[in-house]
Parts: structure tokens; C-alpha cells; sequence
């Protein structure tokens, strides 16, 4: 018990300074954001990797589960640790700056072509890491914080704009549930960061089992 106690602190402290990146730089308009957000991962994801997998994301958690390196009993207290981790990062967020972030879709973005970019590029996430941080091939490699952090840098430079850039429920959740708390309006948007970013988990996980299978 104490071990998987571990496990789900660090996915609340990896998860809360991720969050907490997304909320300083995107509150502040800070223009590198991006580079900011996945570089924070990277951190992240050197610090708890060894301990508890360095997921942060439920997305990730789905996609390494579905890849049978994580046991079913420690998927839901995964995802219930990350989203408290994002839940505390926004309210810090709202303390220190007065201002909430919900994720929402560019201007002029409809709601499936948000959908559609939240899951190609969880997909592109969620594959990268069961690639570099599950496979046999790449076992005891030290890029894979690297290789992680910076997917989220592409897909948050390239796609953010339209999808509001979370490929994260996390990510999406956290912020909009501090939002509605305060009288927002973001709540209807929030099944577009669960759907899209748990698809793209499932897609990634199977293409997975493919690439493997034909390396054998």
C-alpha cells in the first residue's frame, strides 16, 4: 500500500506543476507557452518516471494500461490523483493571478475539428511514450523525457490554436471545473478534453500492439 501510495503522489505533483505551467504562461500570454508547457513535462516526467511511470496525463495512464504495464486496480486512483494534482495547480493559478484558463476552442473552431486534434495528437503523445518508455527496444534509455516533453511542444504549437491545446483530460478538466465553480461557462466544453485524448489513448495503444507484433 505504501508503494502505490508513492505512485499516486507523484502523479499528484507531477500533474499540479504541469498544470501549473499551463495556467502561468497561458494567464501571463507568454509567447513561448508551448515550449514552457513541454518542457515542464519533460522535468516531470525525469522526476517520477522511475517511481510511479511518469503518466500526469489519464490519457497516458489508459494507453499503458491497454499496453499491460499497468495493473487495472491502479488506473482509477491514477486518473483521481492527476485531476486532483490539475484541480489544485488551477485554483493556485486563481489565487496568484485572478484569473481561470479553461481549455476552449480557437476562434472559429468548430467542436469536432477541436475533437479531431485533441485526438491525433494525444495519439501522437500517448504513442511516443508507450515507444520510448515501454518498449523492450528502448529499455534503460535516457531520452525518453525528452521525447515526450517535446511531442507536447509540437502539438501544442501546432494544433493549440484550434483545439485549445490540452491532449490532456487533466489538463482540460482541471481548469474548467474551477472555471464553472466561479460561474464560468466552459463546462460544456469539457467532454471535448476527455473524449478526444482517451480515443486518441485507445488508437495509440493499439497501433502499439501492431508495431510490436511485426518486430518480432
Amino acid at each position: 500500500m505504501r508503494n502505490h501510495m508513492r505512485d499516486y503522489v507523484t502523479e499528484a505533483i507531477g500533474t499540479f506543476f504541469l498544470v501549473l505551467t499551463v495556467g502561468l504562461t497561458v494567464t501571463a500570454d507568454v509567447p513561448m507557452a508551448p515550449l514552457a508547457i513541454g518542457c515542464s513535462l519533460m522535468i516531470m516526467v525525469y522526476m517520477g518516471g522511475h517511481i510511479s511511470g511518469g503518466h500526469y496525463n489519464p490519457a497516458v495512464t489508459l494507453g499503458v494500461f491497454l499496453r499491460g504495464k499497468l495493473p487495472a486496480a491502479k488506473v482509477l486512483p491514477y486518473w483521481a490523483a492527476q485531476l486532483a494534482g490539475a484541480i489544485l495547480a488551477a485554483l493556485v493559478v486563481l489565487y496568484v493571478t485572478g484569473k481561470t484558463y479553461p481549455c476552449a476552442p480557437g476562434a472559429g473552431a468548430h467542436a469536432l475539428k477541436a475533437l479531431l486534434i485533441e485526438f491525433l495528437f494525444t495519439f501522437a503523445l500517448v504513442l511516443v511514450v508507450l515507444n520510448v518508455a515501454t518498449a523492450d527496444r528502448t529499455a534503460g534509455n535516457s531520452f525518453y523525457g525528452l521525447a515526450i516533453g517535446f511531442t507536447i511542444v509540437v502539438a501544442a504549437f501546432a494544433g493549440g490554436g484550434i483545439s485549445g491545446g490540452a491532449f490532456n483530460p487533466a489538463v482540460g478538466m482541471g481548469p474548467i471545473l474551477v472555471d464553472a465553480l466561479r460561474g464560468g461557462a466552459s463546462l460544456p466544453n469539457v467532454w471535448l478534453y476527455v473524449v478526444g485524448p482517451l480515443a486518441g489513448a485507445v488508437a495509440a495503444a493499439a497501433v502499439f500492439k501492431v508495431q510490436e507484433s511485426a518486430s518480432r
